[in-house]
């Protein structure tokens, strides 16, 4: 019988585990290509595991709730016209699918009496290196997690042992003491009134707003504004969009022609685009910005336009148009929102004049644009000053004050002005 191994997939470079949420189909059924299966969530995203080929799921190998490393076998699919008869009692099927779930599950059996009475989740990992370094379970837990919704990583555990007593054993003897260097969020006391409802937050609500105050506590958080005359911009667009969308079949906003101008001034002052790690300033090779995107069910999230300085305004449009089309229909691969160096938060699609975002980390700096009014403006002409309406606009920069300073900041949001103001209302698509 001719079986395919069902992976965990790749969820980009720094996610390594994923948690399967739902499964959509059981040992028995029958899949084709392209088929959801299952979904699975990690840090970052939720993605429908479609199936790559036609057949019958034989054997699934972990449960809903699972953490599944990447790369990991998680069911098997008997290709469409080959015998499974025998399949649900093969033993070939049982002892394949045994290493694929056992080899996973070893890696945390001599742990899993230790933390057993866990208050949270720590990787294979982690509990491997506690355990070899004598960290007992009331000081991990005592360990503050920089990861996303406060999980302890590698590196937090490392960071601990080398602040940490140089004995082991005094430490364990004192807990307390680690206890009292851990800062507490405060909690507000917050009163429900007759009538009020409570709704708790999904999984993404809860997700974000820990990205959020994360930032907050991260960077110290600068934003400047700047008012823009984008007349030119209107007049060109209002000229091409009827034939654009005739010849390309997407609708060209304005959106793609502000990441242009982004683009190319992020290539002019490369500290911008940038991430901070400790004292070191990571000066980041690629401009791949990501765009925020509001979605039906009131979340957000942010897909990422890889090398955004090397595609045109058609390209751009179309991967836009595209990467939005993907998260309102919850269609996005981890890949899809991952490597961002720089972030845009559309205020103007709500005829909101301008906003102050807060800094998707690692990232040191976002751009919010406003809504594009008609007013009134003083212009110099050659024969003296007049009065014109013009199609003006704010823009916003929000940047990490410890290492964009003022100036910086300022001139990087003179340059994007400069660039849509000189706009070429004579050029093609």
């Amino acid at each position: 019988m001719s079986k395919f191994e069902l992976l965990m997939p790749k969820l980009g470079e720094s996610v390594q585990e994923a948690t399967i949420t739902k499964w959509f189909k059981k040992e028995g059924d029958m899949v084709e290509e392209e088929d959801p299966i299952l979904e699975i969530a990690t840090d970052k995203v939720d993605s429908e595991i479609p199936s790559p080929v036609d057949g019958k799921i034989t054997k699934i190998l972990f449960k809903e709730n699972d953490v599944v490393p990447v790369g990991k076998v998680i069911a098997y699919i008997s290709l469409e016209g080959e015998d499974d008869s025998d399949s649900s009692n093969s033993k070939e099927t049982d002892t394949s699918s045994q290493p694929a779930s056992e080899e996973y599950q070893s890696e945390e059996s001599s742990n899993s009496e230790d933390f057993k009475d866990a208050k949270r989740f720590y990787s294979p990992l982690v509990k491997n290196i506690a355990k070899s370094e004598n960290i007992s379970l009331d000081e991990l837990e005592n360990i503050e997690g920089s990861g996303i919704n406060g999980r302890v990583k590698k590196e937090d555990v490392l960071d601990y042992m080398n602040n940490r007593s140089s004995s082991p054993k005094q430490e364990q003897q004192a807990p307390v003491k680690a206890q009292e260097t851990v800062k507490e969020t405060p909690k507000v006391n917050v009163p429900v009134y007759p009538g009020d409802e409570i709704i708790e937050m999904d999984r993404m609500r809860k997700m974000i707003a820990d990205h959020m105050v994360m930032s907050k506590q991260v960077s110290p958080h600068v934003t400047n504004f700047i008012e823009v005359d984008v007349t030119g911009i209107v007049k060109w667009r209002d000229k091409v969009k009827g034939e654009f969308q005739k010849n390309e079949g997407v609708k060209l906003t304005y959106l793609p022609i502000f990441t242009e101008a982004i683009s190319k001034a992020l290539k002019d002052y490369p500290r911008v685009n940038s991430s901070v790690d400790g004292t070191k300033m990571i000066l980041r090779k690629n401009i791949n910005i990501g765009i925020a995107v509001a979605l039906p069910d009131g979340n957000l999230i942010v897909p990422v336009i890889k090398n955004a300085d090397q595609k045109n305004l058609l390209g751009l449009t179309v991967e836009m148009n595209t990467l939005a089309e993907k998260a309102r229909t919850n269609k996005l691969s981890p890949d899809d929102i991952q490597q961002g160096t720089f972030s845009i938060s559309n205020f103007g699609t709500f005829k909101n004049v301008t906003g102050t975002p807060v800094i998707n980390q690692p990232q040191t700096a976002i751009m919010a644009v406003g809504t594009i009014e008609k007013k009134p403006a003083v212009l110099e002409t050659p024969s003296g000053d007049v009065i014109a309406i013009r199609h003006k606009m704010f823009l916003a920069l929000t940047y990490d004050h410890r290492i964009i300073d003022g100036a910086l900041g300022g001139a990087f949001l003179k340059r994007v002005a400069d660039y849509l103001e000189a706009f070429d209302m004579n050029r093609k698509i």
